[in-house]
Formats: structure tokens, C-alpha cells, sequence
């Protein structure tokens, strides 16, 4: 294969108030016609910034792209040097030469227009083609991405698109120019699994149709194991490592694509705990990485507990009393038409659903999005008010309490959010979010015997107690939901619902985060919900999984028998859209 994009020597950085940052540190890697290149780090690595670069989308002040080269080899334009590209004709580049899907199709779609007008735009700007030819054109390219409706899609606005059907825009407005170069910024974060498997396909099929050579970023070695040819692994703003892909995976050399591969939860082992960069790698002073001589292999088998351990752990768990019943609750929601808003029908988020959760145990709650988790979630709560059935906790029947007496309730009943930027005040510090509700609930007596609480409780989910005053926007996303966690003890619950709590973190943030949940469990005798759409992650942390599919629990069992031995087909194919790796 030829080389296509050869980019040499890649530093890219930013002015703060503390000095110049270089996040992207002298990189060099080629990407060839028709090939897959996935670029793997955590959040903060570099990976979005070289991407960026490429385009020249870097905003100047503050970043500024402070040398090598990006040289670009076309049958059109001939090889050229990106970085020296005017801007006016490095327009010419963007869409027509290279295109770019970007991670938050949301933020990345105009709500005031169509979808339609969208890629139209797009169309008519780079290819001077009529407006009737670029509608003609949209209309093929939304049923080439295989979007349902698609003459009804061409009229909708974004946000009457589920996440998927967005990130199918955003393809197929990425593809409108029949790009040479298509990069993929992160563009199945978020997803549920069978939608991000249908995304990785699609964009499989397109690559093969149009001879497209992709950069494809993310986070999960999973999903480029599924997708890429050959892989570069950033960290810090380096390349640590490149190779193909079957040599990354299998024989890995730097011992940071070692954790990486190891904190993604195994599917045909149980872990007590799951492994971290720790496991790995240390830092020196100076930054540098020390490497921990021990394989992937050592680590797991250190952390691997027997079916016998997790059979006597059954028999306590479940020879108790249920902490929680849930019997035939309704959560549903009219379907308004009209201008005197006359109900049409109604959607049934939760329907007739019934379950029982055991003191000390986690039961993971899986499905697509829509498939009523959250509803039920919230239901439970009384976050959402549900239109039948019972709610006994402790023997409480909670649907029956009026406001005052829910409002104690709450003390013991708590929910970690899944964004949890958007659950905590930007106004007020960390230290003032996590003591408020123990004012609320008038607890250790007075505001400075709450200030220490609140510090231990920063101590224990892995934070200094001198962020106390820091702001929620101070902090990463593994951070603010350590934050969101300590907020939820604060009140000393015995119940947490944890609705998609690490679903948007990078795979070794995530494992952290899910072993300080379990080591809280163990610690303070909590019992979970665990919600999410990743049943790897379920199966890892789970006792019991309840499968939920349009508003109704489908399956229910132990978490290895739900993977080894689904009944239902909907569960077979949530398991078979799990990357597997090689």
C-alpha cells in the first residue's frame, strides 16, 4: 500500500497561565491508502490534538502547532505539506481531502437546521453542485449509513435522533465528499454496544466501497482490535508504541499498552479486583515511566478468585431477607399530539416490572438505551413518580410516603449520576457540594465536624483533601465522579443506584473507579443497582443481572450464567456485540 498522510515530528501545544503545554510531543506515523490506523491513550494522551492538527483545526491563541510536518500525498493537489497550506486553500483539504467525525455528534450538529440542510450544506459548498442535486445525493447518502425513515430523517431535526441515528449523520456528512482520509474522533463513546458494533460495521462497508483510509481514535483497545490494521499507542502526548495489530495485542512491549489491555474487564474470568496502570507502571519524579515487570497473564491470575469462593458468597447473600422489592411497577409517559396537547397513547418506559435485590449485592441492570433502565432507576427513587406497583425497602412501602417522610428516606437511598458535571453545582467547591447534604439531613452535629468528614471522604475515593476548594471544573471526569461518590456517601446510605457511572471513562479510569465502588461496598455494607449498556463491565461487577429490553426485565440470573448461557435472543445479542479483541 502507499502512504498517504506521513507526519513527521508533530508538536502541538497550548499557552495557560502556567506557560506553554505541549500536549503533543514530536510524533511521527504514516497512515496508507485503504489502511486502518487506531490511535489508543487515555483522556488528556494527545489523541483528539493530533487529529485536530491534522486538520488544522487547532484554535490560535491559545494553541498553536510549533512544529514538523503533515505531508499529504494526493493524485489531485500532488504531495503537499498541510502545515504550509494557506488557509483560504486548506479549505479546500477539509471535507473534500480529509473529513472528520467528531465525538459529540450533538454538539457537532446545528439544532436550528434539518439533518437534511446539514449535509446539503456540506455538499453544495464543496462539490458546486445544484441544491436539488445536493438533496438528491443526502437522500443516498443517509440510506447508504442505513438510516431508518431516511426521506423523513432528511427533515429532522437533531434532537429527534437517538445517538446512534446522530452518529449516522455525521457519517455520512463526513463522507459526502467521498473523502481520501476519513478520521474518527472517539465516534462510539457512549454507545450501546449493539449500536456501536452496527457503527463499526457501517464504516467497515464504506471503507471497502470508497477505498477510504481511516484514523480511528479512541480509548478501547476492544473496538480497535474489531477495526484497525495497525495501532499507535499515545501517552503523555508520545507515541510509546506502534505495530500492527495482532503484535500489539499479542505481544505488547511497553508496559503502559500492557495495562491498557489488562484493565478491560475479562469476560471468562472472575476478579476480585480489576487490574490498573498500577499494576504496570509507576512515575518517577520526573514523569518518566518505571516499568513493573509483570505481564498481563501474572497480574490477572494474582487477582483471579475460584467459583468455590463465589459460591459461599451466594449462600450468605441470598439466604437474607431482600433488602429491596419491586413488584409490577408502571412508569409511563403520555404521547401528546395537537395543540391542546390530547394524549394519544403512552410510552411505557417501565413496565409491570418486578425484582428483588439482596443486602450486599450488586445487581446489574443492562439494555439498550430506551430500554427503560433509567426510568426504572429513578422510579425506585421516587426521582420519577411511577403510576403503579410497590416500592418496599426495609420493609417500607415507599410509594406510600408523603414528601417529609421521603425526604428522610433519602438518607439511605442514593443515586451516583452518569455525568457527573452535570449533577454537581459549578458554583459551589467540591468540599461545599459533598457537605450540603449533610446539612440537609442535619448530620455530625456542626459545620466543622462535617469539614473533617468531608475530608476523609476525599481521602477515600483516592482524592487529596486540599481539593476541597477546588472548583467541579478543576477536575478530569474520573475526578468529578470520584466527587459524585463521595457526595452520595456523605449521607451514610445502605442503597446506591449507580445509573451508567463509568460509561463515558477511559478503560483504566474506569477500572479504578469500579474497584473503589466494590471496596466501598465491602467497606461500609452497601448494596447497588449497577446500570449500564456494557455488560462486560456488569458482568465484572455483578452478583446478579437483570437484562431489560422496552421496558420490561426479558432475563435474570447469576452474572456468568447470563454470559455463558443467555435464554433470550435479545441477551444473545448484546453479548455478541461485545468486542471481543483478538
Amino acid at each position: 500500500m502507499d502512504v498517504l498522510l506521513d507526519i513527521k515530528g508533530l508538536s502541538t501545544g497550548f499557552q495557560t497561565e502556567e506557560g506553554f503545554i505541549t500536549a503533543v510531543n514530536n510524533i511521527s506515523f504514516s497512515l496508507k491508502k485503504g489502511e486502518t490506523l487506531g490511535i489508543v491513550g487515555e483522556s488528556g494522551s494527545g489523541k483528539s490534538v493530533t487529529s485536530l492538527s491534522i486538520m488544522r483545526l487547532i484554535s490560535s491563541p491559545p494553541g498553536k502547532i510549533s512544529g514538523g510536518s503533515i505531508m499529504y500525498h494526493s493524485e489531485k493537489y500532488g504531495t503537499v505539506d498541510l502545515l504550509k497550506v494557506p488557509e483560504k486553500e486548506m479549505r479546500q483539504f477539509r471535507g473534500n481531502e480529509i473529513s472528520m467525525i467528531f465525538q459529540e455528534p450533538m454538539s457537532s450538529l446545528n439544532p436550528v437546521f434539518t439533518c437534511g440542510d446539514q449535509v446539503m450544506e456540506a455538499i453544495i459548498l464543496h462539490q458546486k453542485v445544484s441544491k436539488k442535486e445536493a438533496a438528491r445525493r443526502t437522500l443516498d447518502l443517509f440510506k447508504e449509513v442505513q438510516l431508518p425513515r431516511p426521506e423523513d430523517m432528511m427533515k429532522s431535526y437533531p434532537h429527534q435522533l437517538s445517538g446512534g441515528q446522530k452518529q449516522r449523520v455525521m457519517i455520512a456528512m463526513a463522507m459526502s465528499c467521498n473523502p481520501s482520509v476519513l478520521i474518527a474522533d472517539e465516534p462510539t463513546t457512549a454507545l450501546d454496544v449493539t449500536v456501536q458494533k452496527t457503527i463499526l460495521e457501517l464504516m467497515k462497508k464504506l471503507q471497502q466501497k470508497h477505498g477510504t483510509s481511516i484514523i480511528f481514535i479512541t480509548h478501547d483497545l476492544g473496538i480497535i482490535a474489531d477495526i484497525a490494521d495497525s495501532v499507535a499507542v499515545m501517552y503523555k502526548g508520545n507515541i510509546v508504541e506502534t505495530g500492527t495489530t495482532s503484535d500489539i495485542f499479542n505481544k505488547p512491549q511497553h508496559p503502559y499498552t500492557k495495562g491498557l489491555l489488562a484493565c478491560r474487564p475479562p469476560l471468562d474470568k472472575n476478579l476480585s479486583a480489576l487490574p490498573t496502570m498500577k499494576n504496570f507502571i509507576s512515575e518517577g519524579t520526573d514523569g518518566e515511566i518505571k516499568s513493573i515487570h509483570l505481564s498481563i497473564e501474572e497480574v490477572i491470575s494474582s487477582l483471579e478468585i475460584s467459583f468455590n469462593h463465589i459460591s459461599e458468597k451466594r449462600k450468605l447473600l441470598y439466604n437474607q431477607a431482600p433488602i429491596l422489592e419491586v413488584k409490577n411497577l408502571q412508569t409511563w409517559f403520555p404521547i401528546r399530539h395537537g395543540i391542546f396537547g390530547k394524549t394519544s397513547g403512552h410510552i411505557k418506559a417501565v413496565n409491570d416490572v418486578s425484582l428483588e435485590v439482596f443486602p450486599g449485592e450488586i445487581l446489574g441492570l443492562v439494555g439498550e438505551s430506551g430500554c427503560g433502565k433509567t426510568t426504572l432507576g429513578r422510579s425506585i427513587l421516587r426521582l420519577i413518580e411511577p403510576g403503579a406497583g410497590e416500592i418496599i425497602y426495609q420493609g417500607k412501602e415507599l410509594r406510600s410516603l408523603g414528601d417529609e417522610a421521603m425526604r428522610k428516606m433519602r438518607k439511605d437511598l442514593q443515586i451516583i449520576f452518569q455525568d457527573p458535571y452535570a449533577s454537581l453545582n459549578p458554583r459551589m467547591t467540591i468540599g461545599q457540594a459533598i457537605l450540603e447534604p449533610m446539612q440537609v439531613h442535619h448530620l455530625h452535629g456542626t459545620d466543622k465536624n462535617r469539614r473533617t468528614k468531608v475530608n476523609e471522604l476525599l481521602a477515600r475515593v483516592g482524592l487529596h483533601p486540599d481539593m476541597y476548594y477546588r472548583y467541579p471544573h478543576e477536575f478530569s471526569g474520573g475526578q468529578r465522579q470520584r466527587i459524585s461518590i463521595a457526595r452520595a456517601l456523605a449521607v451514610e446510605p445502605r442503597f446506591i443506584i449507580c445509573d451508567e457511572s463509568v460509561s463515558a471513562l477511559d478503560v483504566s479510569v474506569q477500572a479504578t473507579v469500579l474497584n473503589l465502588l466494590n471496596e466501598l461496598k465491602n467497606d461500609f455494607g452497601l448494596t447497588y443497582i449497577f446500570i449500564s449498556h456494557d455488560l462486560s463491565v456488569v458482568k465484572f461487577i455483578s452478583d446478579r443481572i437483570a437484562v431489560m429490553n422496552k421496558g420490561e426485565i426479558v432475563e435474570i440470573g447469576f452474572a456468568e450464567d447470563i454470559y455463558l448461557k443467555p435464554q433470550k435472543e435479545y441477551t444473545k445479542r448484546l453479548i455478541e456485540a461485545i468486542p471481543k479483541g483478538l
